[in-house]
């Protein structure tokens, strides 16, 4: 029995690869044998067009992925309630047209005949930008809440939720960079660090749920990790990022546009 196989192509907004690399990696898809659907793109489909993404869980045995950061991509459809039983994320941040072309190729056990290539396009208006928690590090701390003045997070000591995620301002990463455990995952940012989704350096936070035994180990991690925000000067940048978001609200409610 053939297994049936359909590649996602996030043909991404956000500027994290160039046009020509998005065109170069569309015809360079276009060969291999499988249905394609170009998304614009994942983030937004994720967020607003589920029924698309689960319909091709049912159609399909096997979907591919060529789109940013494996991490964000997981923890994105986990935050999402996206399902996909069987998937494989390719990264085109930092893999080169040929190379990805040809992992995802050896992925595809035969091809089809009579595929399609679609693009699809969300219904979304604004930019599907907003933040992704990775449950498994997240302290529940409450740093990133508080510091977000977007009613983004909903947060109580047992539990932290994305709850009004386009309530985000495009481009503000401000909340996860005062994040202590890298818990916070910006897809779109265009930067290749932790928090657009590349793995964080250094040993894995442990879930606040998890921690059961020492507090104090607890506490001085998180501590620790705080003054390292401050050495680092992210907590500066996160101020002047939020101000800059403020202002083009402010700016927004003078000159209304729908995507501020």
């Amino acid at each position: 029995m053939t297994n049936k196989t359909c590649l996602i192509y996030c043909n991404c907004g956000a500027g994290i690869i160039s046009d020509e690399k998005k065109a170069g990696l569309s015809e360079a898809f276009k060969p291999l044998g499988v249905d394609i659907y170009e998304l614009h793109d994942l983030c937004a489909f994720s967020l607003n067009e589920k029924d698309f993404l689960h319909k091709l869980d049912k159609d399909y045995d096997k979907t591919l992925i060529a789109a940013c950061y494996p991490r964000a991509i997981k923890n994105m459809f986990e935050q999402n309630g996206v399902q996909l039983s069987n998937y494989e994320v390719f990264n085109f941040r930092e893999t080169g047209t040929d190379k990805i072309t040809a992992e995802i190729a050896a992925k595809i056990e035969e091809k089809q005949e009579n595929n399609v290539y679609e693009i699809k396009k969300t219904d979304l208006k604004v930019p599907a930008w907003y933040p992704i928690i990775e449950k498994s590090r997240c302290t529940l701390c409450g740093q990133c809440a508080r510091f977000c003045v977007f009613g983004v997070y909903s947060y109580n000591k047992k539990n932290m939720e994305v709850v009004n995620p386009l309530s985000c301002k495009n481009n503000c990463p401000a909340c996860g960079r005062t994040c202590p455990a890298s818990a916070i995952i910006f897809p779109r940012l265009p930067e290749n660090s932790a928090l657009s989704g590349a793995e964080p350096t250094g040993d894995k936070k442990t879930s606040g749920n998890d921690q059961k035994g020492n507090l104090f180990v607890m506490l001085n991690e998180r501590n620790n990790a705080r003054r390292n925000i401050f050495k680092q000067g992210s907590f500066q940048q996160a101020e002047e990022e939020k101000k800059k978001a403020l202002e083009e609200l402010k700016n927004s409610f003078k000159n209304p546009k729908g995507d501020a």
